[in-house]
């Protein structure tokens, strides 16, 4: 899974999220997603599979976004400073 959803289906997010007001901590983040996990389960059973969706969901999308972000500055500081030899 990832956080690529079709383009046609984006507006119905895209939109509200654009509204929301600059995140200025990672408190402030945590309760973004900590929000969205729960309005997610709201319309759902509680029971371990859908529960498991809304954490590997949120887990997913901050997975991709340090391969996409953190670990290209990693290869950075690799390619800076040199591999670690053993």
């Amino acid at each position: 899974m990832s956080p690529y959803i079709q383009e046609s289906d984006r507006p119905k997010y895209r939109n509200v999220l654009k509204q929301l007001p600059n995140i200025e901590c990672k408190g402030d983040l945590e309760y973004c997603v900590y929000y969205l996990c729960v309005k997610f389960m709201s319309t759902r059973k509680v029971k371990y599979s859908e529960l498991h969706e809304a954490v590997y969901g949120a887990i997913h999308a901050g997975e991709e976004y340090k391969r996409r972000h953190l670990d290209k500055r990693e290869d950075v500081a690799k390619e800076t400073n040199g591999d670690i030899e053993i």
